[in-house]
């Protein structure tokens, strides 16, 4: 799994698992990246800072809140906090968001937690559906 910023054409900046970099560059050129807050179609990749591991227990300390512009510190605080707690506790699921949040739904496979990406298509799909899901526009780590 890797971890990628990501850059929508209005200056949203989030981030969004891969399985890999080809993973990234495939849905890229299916044009199936989509801003989770304005729905733009144009994401690139955004400047971001490597994670360094410095030795053992170096990684375990939190990262610092995430800055954003108009967003009060504790905003950002609380949300990292949820992200953390939907990374330790659901299944990522990627761009099969729709389909996998439908096979819990309709009991096809056993009810969990699941996280991933879905079009603005896919989500109004599902709400038309009844199945209930929410969309968390994630703030960008550190000041990349």
């Amino acid at each position: 799994m890797i971890l990628f910023d990501l850059k929508c054409a209005n200056d949203h900046v989030y981030e969004t698992w891969f399985r890999d970099g080809a993973a990234y560059a495939e849905l890229k050129t299916a044009k199936k990246l989509v801003c989770p807050v304005c729905g733009s179609k144009k994401v690139e990749k955004a400047l971001m800072a490597p994670r360094l591991s410095t030795g053992k227990g170096a990684d375990e300390r939190p990262a610092p809140a995430p800055k954003r512009p108009g967003m009060p510190p504790e905003a950002a605080k609380t949300l990292e906090e949820m992200r953390r707690q939907v990374v330790a506790n659901c299944d990522y699921v990627g761009p099969k968001f729709a389909e996998e949040a439908r096979k819990i739904h309709y009991g096809e496979v056993d009810k969990r937690g699941i996280y991933g990406e879905a079009s603005p298509d896919e989500a109004k799909s599902l709400t038309d559906e009844g199945i209930d899901f929410r969309s968390i526009p994630w703030p960008a780590r550190g000041d990349a």
